[in-house]
């Protein structure tokens, strides 16, 4: 018999994701922090958006916080879905 130790990062009573590393599980943890918090500092923006637009756009923007800390620094922006030249 294996015994198997789990994570388990809970939101409001819901299960949002399971890590075998506690690790792992603490960083979620944190972006889903910041997320919220990204999610507030929008709401008071001119520009309207709905609760769940607000916490999608939040959670977009804490998952790819390294590429946001880049373009701060002005580097280009280079979009994975950009065409690759054809052959």
């Amino acid at each position: 018999m294996a015994v198997i130790i789990k994570y388990i990062v809970e939101r409001k009573g819901v299960e949002k994701m399971t890590f075998t590393s506690k690790k792992e599980a603490d960083a979620y943890d944190k972006m889903l922090d910041s997320a919220d918090q990204i999610s507030l500092f929008l709401s008071e923006s001119p520009v309207s958006l709905d609760d769940q637009q607000l916490e999608e756009l939040g959670l977009y923007v804490a998952s790819n916080k390294d590429v946001l800390q880049n373009l701060f620094k002005g580097q280009q922006f280079k979009a994975e879905t950009e065409e690759k030249p054809k052959k």
